[in-house]
């Protein structure tokens, strides 16, 4: 009995006439005798039963008098060999052009060979080698995304895992990857710019923007495709996807002004951040619309603290605060805690809505009011329109807006 190497397959044939069969399996003749005296050119086959880094897997069938009646058993084995497209295109009994066609998805292919490629390369263990692939291609089939925050405010903050959850879905479902990068110094910003630009991605998403960040700049220059979740500041001709914050903004106030409220306070995030600043103008525009004083502001950064201090300073500063709009969720669950040590409830002597309608706004008691936005959404939009921009070269930029709506709950509507 003899075996035929080939790859990670192992084939003990029942005789030595494997000379049709090798060719067959394009197998190129490396053979082995079954009672473990290999021949010299393969000696890393033994017999039946210890085959080298083997394990049999279908045995012949002996009749009484011990002849094999089967043609030849399968073995599982490693093979010290690496398993080619052309064994595969060999095994499969097609040209390796049209192996090659099959892996790269090109519909150029016969159903019949496709599936013949297909079963050979199962056969064989074969993996395509997509790095190989993508050099050929020049792309890199996958997609950097930034986040230049602080990793405390990056795994906390309730949006950002939301974002990254639509853009990574999109990806995925167009077969490529997500690389994140969260640069925390200007050392790691100048790092990356040169990594980005040595062609280790195919496009870049930037999750924030900070008026002093020069990336943006950076990759534009370079050519790389850039799509921005958010609008940035002074940056006309770029292509984002964001949020309508100036109109989510006016419906929280406008809300609250339908629930009878007059002296209505807000928290707004930094002063650096084109969306808060945005939410903070429709805020305005609301409360001048009714005739209402729009001046009871303060800023956070965002979070549950920064929200609380904020609305500790308006309550000391600013008498008789029926209502507060908070730009973020995680600071309004901060201003409702500060109202309520006071003594004060929510929502019958201050009502409390924020933005995000993010997991916190079911968290807090009562459960809060909030702007929604469609977080995953925007996530899959950014995706989209980067992936576009990185297949057709040259385009003009592009911008979409999502709308925000409102999600009650009882922090403003549970008033008698």
């Amino acid at each position: 009995m003899v075996g035929v190497r080939a790859g990670r397959r192992a084939v003990v044939l029942a005789d030595r006439a494997v000379g049709a069969e090798c060719d067959r399996l394009g197998l190129d003749g490396e053979v082995c005798l079954a009672n473990g005296s290999a021949l010299p050119d393969d000696p890393h086959l033994g017999d039946v039963d210890g085959v080298h880094g083997c394990e049999v897997t279908e045995r012949p069938t002996v009749d009484g008098g011990g002849a094999a009646l089967s043609t030849y058993a399968r073995v599982e084995a490693v093979s010290r060999s690496p398993i080619t497209l052309d064994l595969v295109a060999r095994t499969a009994g097609v040209s390796r052009a049209t192996a090659s066609r099959v892996f790269s998805g090109n519909t150029a292919v016969s159903e019949e060979a496709r599936l013949a490629v297909e079963r050979a390369a199962a056969d064989l263990g074969y993996v395509p080698n997509r790095a190989a692939r993508s050099l050929a291609a020049g792309r890199t089939e996958s997609v950097g995304v930034v986040i230049p925050e602080p990793g405390s405010r990056l795994f906390m903050d309730p949006v950002f895992p939301r974002l990254l959850r639509g853009i990574g879905e999109e990806l995925s479902a167009n077969g490529l990857q997500m690389a994140l990068f969260a640069p925390q110094s200007p050392e790691d910003v100048h790092r990356l710019e040169q990594y980005l630009a040595g062609g280790h991605v195919d496009a870049v998403l930037l999750l924030t923007l900070h008026e002093s960040d020069s990336l943006p700049g950076r990759l534009q220059a370079r050519g790389i495709p850039t799509v921005f979740g958010g609008r940035p500041r002074g940056s006309p001709t770029v292509s984002f996807v964001d949020v309508d914050n100036h109109a989510g903004g006016r419906r929280a106030a406008e809300h609250l002004i339908a629930q009878g409220r007059r002296r209505i306070a807000y928290i707004g995030g930094p002063q650096s951040s084109a969306a808060a600043s945005e939410r903070l103008q429709g805020f305005r525009e609301a409360m001048w619309d009714a005739a209402l004083r729009s001046d009871l502001v303060d800023h956070g950064d965002f979070d549950r603290d920064s929200g609380e201090i904020a609305m500790e300073r308006l309550l000391a500063t600013a008498h008789g605060i029926d209502a507060v709009f908070a730009a973020s969720d995680a600071m309004a669950a901060g201003a409702m805690w500060a109202v309520q040590v006071l003594g004060r409830r929510v929502p019958e002597d201050v009502a409390v809505i924020g933005f995000d309608d993010s997991p916190i706004a079911a968290a807090t008691q009562p459960p809060l009011s909030s702007v929604r936005q469609p977080i995953e959404e925007m996530g899959r939009e950014m995706a989209r329109l980067v992936l576009s921009l990185s297949t057709a070269r040259g385009q003009s930029p592009q911008q979409m807006i999502l709308s925000p709506e409102l999600a009650l709950r009882a922090s403003t509507v549970g008033r008698n």
